[in-house]
């Protein structure tokens, strides 16, 4: 499974390398691309809506509350919002092809993003590196402090 933003190239790419994988659309990101449409002042209300959304205990209730949520930004006069979610809400949804125990990991990408981020400020402090096989051990040895400690195992 491939979890990610909506990078067009990179799915249609997926197919071609991993015919069997799913992808979804990160939930988090999802988020963000609504609220670019929606005001400041309804933005935890909208907020409040699309985590009912994720929070259904199976795909053919979440994907019942997606058009519910449709109905109410429409209701709310969130046209754009509305347009967004019925869209591309079904694409937050491959998680709930997996067990349960794991749709909390699956939701989104922010966990590689967090490790990527703590790798590039690693490289930072260091400054020059003077080949390849120092950055990979550079990062190998971020990797395993990550593994080892209580943040690799979530």
């Amino acid at each position: 499974m491939f979890i990610s933003d909506k990078c067009l190239k990179l799915i249609e790419t997926l197919a071609d390398f991993y015919p069997d994988a799913k992808w979804q659309r990160c939930v988090v990101h999802f988020y963000r691309n609504v609220f670019t449409v929606v005001p400041k002042s309804k933005v935890k209300d909208v907020a409040a809506m699309l985590k009912a959304i994720h929070a259904q205990e199976d795909r053919e209730a979440a994907e019942e509350k997606i058009a519910a949520v449709v109905k109410k930004l429409k209701a709310m006069k969130l046209a754009n919002a509305a347009a967004i979610v019925e869209q591309g809400a079904t694409e937050t949804l491959s998680y709930y092809d997996f067990p349960s125990q794991h749709w909390r990991s699956l939701k989104t990408n922010s966990p590689l993003e967090r490790i990527m981020r703590a790798i590039r400020q690693r490289t930072k402090v260091v400054g020059a590196i003077p080949d390849g096989e120092s950055a990979l051990m550079l990062v190998a040895d971020r990797l395993r402090h990550i593994a080892s400690t209580k943040w690799g195992t979530r």
